[in-house]
């Protein structure tokens, strides 16, 4: 299959990348100049906060400072995270374009990290999406651990397909898949791929791929081949996931731009800008950057 001329980039480095950002509390206005900076990128799609409770992710208290002190840039959706109503009355008082919920393909995952099971998560979610909807606010759908889970292994990509279904039969505008501890290979994904677009269009579909083993290039290769045109990505790959040991975080958003870029895929996105960003981020935090591109450009 042909891949497609037009790939639209989400990222999610101010929401995902910086939740689990160890230390004291990030500034706000090092939030907001980063999410300021990847609109002035070119990027169209940005995952701002998370209006979760700051009791289990410190860093995402200050979601609503956040949204108020960006420079909102037209065109450019500014997407939240809400796990539940009370997140999304203060993310709709905060005046998002998108909210997401967050779903898992495996039991074990859902149980650690929320407490319940997947059918009781879906059930929580119900609310957002019918609140949301009466608002006319888009819903985004995450179903992490699609590839594998750190507590049961490999993942059915049936498994993954149930849950990708019930999100977009309730009403999620556009399905997420995440590879969370970055396990999966270039079959595993199609075949994961395969199973999910016998119920969700080709073109709801995005791919939310870790580089835990140094596989998400090779595993966005071959989605792109089966029609993908949604990448989630996060600049310097800032970010990791708690529940999964060794997790090394996103792909970069540097490095997928520059894979784009040489298959002749638009996206819209300046790499120039996009490694200064990197760059520039990685400095506030004080730590290396986790982009092979962004390194190779230097400074």
């Amino acid at each position: 299959m042909a891949f497609p001329e037009k790939v639209r980039l989400v990222d999610v480095s101010p929401r995902d990348g910086l939740q689990n950002e160890p230390g004291p509390a990030i500034a706000c206005r090092i939030k907001t100049g980063l999410v300021n900076r990847l609109a002035d990128c070119g990027l169209s799609h940005i995952e701002a906060a998370s209006f979760v409770s700051p009791r289990w992710v410190p860093q995402m208290a200050d979601a609503a400072g956040v949204m108020a002190g960006i420079r909102r840039k037209p065109g450019v959706r500014y997407s939240v995270l809400t796990p539940n109503l009370k997140g999304f009355e203060n993310a709709l008082a905060a005046g998002v374009d998108e909210v997401a919920v967050f779903g898992a393909a495996s039991e074990s995952f859902t149980q650690k990290n929320i407490n319940c099971s997947i059918a009781e998560s879906l059930e929580r979610f119900a609310p957002v999406v019918e609140a949301a909807q009466k608002h006319n606010i888009p819903v985004r759908g995450y179903v992490s651990t699609v590839m594998g889970c750190p507590y049961e292994g490999e993942i059915a990509p049936a498994r993954v397909a149930a849950v990708a279904r019930a999100l977009y039969n309730m009403g999620c505008h556009e399905i997420s898949l995440g590879d969370t501890i970055g396990v999966g290979t270039p079959l595993t994904a199609k075949r994961m791929l395969e199973a999910v677009a016998g119920y969700v269009p080709m073109e709801k579909l995005a791919a939310h791929f870790h580089d835990t083993y140094g596989q998400a290039l090779a595993n966005l290769y071959a989605v792109l081949e089966e029609g993908v045109s949604i990448i989630d990505a996060s600049v310097a790959g800032l970010g990791g996931c708690p529940y999964a040991r060794g997790a090394s975080g996103n792909v970069a958003t540097e490095d997928v731009l520059y894979m784009l870029n040489g298959l002749g895929i638009q996206t819209g996105v300046d790499l120039d800008r996009l490694v200064r960003t990197g760059h520039w981020i990685c400095e506030q935090l004080n730590r290396p950057n986790g982009s092979k591109v962004g390194r190779a450009y230097g400074h």
